[in-house]
């Protein structure tokens, strides 16, 4: 991906967009599709500003992760999309991590988990 003038303002653009969305109580929100969106190619510091900002927004306990399969097989594997996701997170600590890797999502979609 290469980093240019109008890519820096449509990340102040989505930033906008994105932090009204957290503005609200009831909104969650899903990292998916971000190697798709970034191309071939891809770094994980591409994806990483987005990252930060969803984390920032909403926090770990209203961001949950996706893998955008099987469109992200455009791009890379299914493996490195969590891989690269799981990159992303930073030093989040494991229970922050728990809740955007797999928390969330149980929580927001009222999910039974174990037997």
């Amino acid at each position: 991906m290469i980093i240019d003038a109008h890519h820096h303002l449509w990340t102040a653009e989505w930033r906008t967009a994105v932090r009204d969305l957290a503005g609200c109580d009831n909104v969650v929100a899903k990292l998916s599709g971000l190697l798709s969106e970034a191309g071939p190619g891809w770094r994980v510091a591409d994806i990483r500003p987005y990252v930060d900002t969803a984390l920032e927004l909403f926090g770990p306990h209203r961001l949950m992760a996706g893998s955008d399969w099987p469109v992200c097989d455009l791009v890379a594997s299914y493996a490195e999309v969590w891989t690269a996701i799981d990159a992303g997170l930073g030093e989040l600590s494991a229970t922050e991590r728990a809740d955007v890797l797999a928390g969330t999502a149980i929580r927001t979609y009222a999910l039974e988990v174990g037997s």
